[in-house]
């Protein structure tokens, strides 16, 4: 079996002291920036982890955070990636911890984490309603986010919605003039964000809506919008809320004999898995939900350690151009 590296090794790597190890993996003030970092290279070399147990007893920190979701969280797997990559780097467990839905459960099940006490730093990217100590007398830090609502829809960088006005403006360059918007669920921020820059956009440049139909978020939105146009409908372009209404659409169009792109320019957003393999295959946009879990992480972890915290995470999302877009045509 394969020896466990220790803070010796690590050291020995580095080219520092073992205290100076220990003090980095347990946020000890006085560290440079780039000692920190020649520390934490090494020790992703060695692979080498803290034991938890023997610092919990020398410093009375558990080396453990947690991210509280609720249960309604939406594929939480990239934003969780990023999260537990980010905690692993500077030597931390981290653990999710589900909470309930509702405002007021969830506040009495925060409370309840917190006063445990087994958590250095707790991470919620959804409001807790509930009062947080301040971080200088706190045992247990809480950083409390705002990239998603009581139900996990995005209300942060999320719903920036400028990739809309992007698409849309580079299909009035392809010839494009006659446009159609079919929105998500409204219920939800980044539906109204997207509807209201369709609609900004259209006034802007001066372009024909074919109007702007609620939907949600399933292919058949998609599927039921375009198979009800009629049969004499000039070429246009879609907006779909996302990748599901995008394929939908492309669906119905494909029965009833349009090329696409050509007679109907499509656009979805999320760049799911099956977006680059459809025919055509889709233009979308990209959210990079693992990078805004693992800045959110080292935004928490800086909190712990009373370092100076980096700012939020921007440009998460950028727009990925493929076939279902082109000049407008009659076939």
């Amino acid at each position: 079996m394969e020896k466990r590296a220790t803070s010796r090794d690590v050291a020995r790597l580095a080219g520092v002291s073992q205290s100076t190890v220990s003090f980095v993996f347990t946020g000890r003030d006085g560290i440079s920036e780039p000692t920190r970092k020649r520390v934490m290279q090494a020790a992703a070399e060695l692979h080498y982890r803290p034991n938890l147990a023997a610092r919990s007893m020398r410093t009375h920190r558990t080396g453990r955070l947690a991210v509280a979701m609720t249960v309604s969280a939406l594929n939480p797997l990239t934003l969780l990636h990023g999260v537990t990559t980010a905690a692993r780097e500077s030597g931390y467990a981290v653990e999710v911890v589900y909470v309930p839905g509702e405002p007021e459960a969830r506040a009495e099940r925060m409370a309840e984490i917190v006063a445990s006490e087994e958590f250095e730093g707790i991470l919620s990217f959804t409001p807790l309603h509930a009062p947080v100590p301040p971080i200088d007398q706190a045992r247990t830090v809480v950083l409390s986010l705002s990239e998603f609502d009581e139900q996990m829809h995005v209300t942060g960088e999320f719903t920036d919605a400028r990739p809309v006005v992007e698409m849309m403006e580079r299909l009035v360059k392809l010839g494009h003039h006659r446009f159609l918007h079919i929105t998500g669920e409204l219920s939800y921020p980044s539906a109204i964000a997207r509807r209201d820059a369709y609609l900004d956009t259209i006034e802007r440049l001066g372009l024909e809506s074919m109007g702007v139909i609620t939907g949600s978020w399933l292919p058949a939105a998609g599927f039921d919008a375009i198979a009800a146009l009629s049969d004499d409908t000039a070429p246009f372009a879609l907006i779909a809320s996302n990748d599901l209404v995008a394929t939908g659409a492309i669906r119905a169009a494909t029965l009833r004999g349009w090329s696409v792109p050509g007679r109907m320019s499509v656009t979805g957003w999320d760049d799911t898995d099956q977006s680059a393999y459809l025919v055509p295959s889709l233009t979308s946009v990209i959210q990079d939900r693992e990078s805004l879990g693992e800045n959110s992480m080292r935004r928490l972890i800086a909190t712990v350690r009373r370092e100076p915290v980096p700012p939020p995470a921007t440009s998460l999302q950028r727009i990925v151009w493929r076939e279902s877009i082109g000049a407008p045509t009659a076939s």
